[in-house]
């Protein structure tokens, strides 16, 4: 398949999505709508809504809060995932501790949280950055912690035998393991981080996208 066509494809399905929007939104079947606007609104109405707050410049200081809490939280909890990954992937004793709380903070619901951080640190950006780091921080720390854990046994014999110390090795042999894990995660981590952000400011919020 081409470029060009699945290109076209993808349009064609966006396409038809907001048409059948539109339809079911605004046009009754069987005497009755079946998305009642009151709830579903429709694309023209709110394609409408998005004009009129960009021409108006309403929209841009809330772009700007929700773009910054998304910034904060992606760069602290990758930065404290790529950390606390190393660390554990180095000091497996520490890890064999530490594992069944991980496991049980990254088992609770997030938006559980959500309320606690708020109580916390108030309806500003840090709670919604506190929301957002948990979200971030646990996709970035098990995939660089798997990224150290796949070092093969055998490069790490060799690296030894060839005189290499622990700085060495966490530089050519730990680092590069664990850099395509950990890029792989990063780009999943930009889209948590911006949902943090939302979900933290459609729980309470002074000025921001969401509200």
């Amino acid at each position: 398949m081409s470029r060009i066509t699945l290109l076209s494809l993808q349009v064609l399905v966006a396409v038809a999505t907001l048409a059948l929007w539109q339809f079911f939104s605004t046009v009754p079947v069987f005497g009755k709508v079946l998305l009642p606007p009151f709830f579903f609104s429709n694309p023209v109405d709110v394609f409408s809504q998005i004009v009129k707050w960009f021409s108006t410049g309403v929209i841009w200081k809330h772009l700007a809060i929700t773009l910054w809490e998304s910034i904060l939280a992606f760069v602290i909890g990758s930065a404290g995932g790529i950390l606390v990954g190393f660390w554990f992937a180095r000091q497996p004793r520490v890890a064999a501790v530490f594992d069944p709380y991980v496991k049980m903070v990254n088992a609770l619901p997030r938006v559980v949280l959500a309320p606690i951080f708020a109580l916390w640190f108030g309806l500003g950006v840090w709670s919604k950055v506190a929301l957002g780091v948990t979200l971030v921080f646990f996709i970035v720390f098990f995939n660089v912690y798997q990224g150290v854990k796949e070092v093969p046994t055998t490069v790490l014999d060799n690296g030894r035998m060839l005189g290499m110390n622990e700085r060495q090795l966490m530089r050519h042999v730990y680092w590069p393991s664990a850099l395509s894990w950990m890029f792989s995660s990063l780009h999943t981590s930009v889209g948590f981080a911006v949902v943090g952000a939302v979900v933290g400011e459609y729980l309470g919020s002074a000025a921001a996208l969401a509200i």
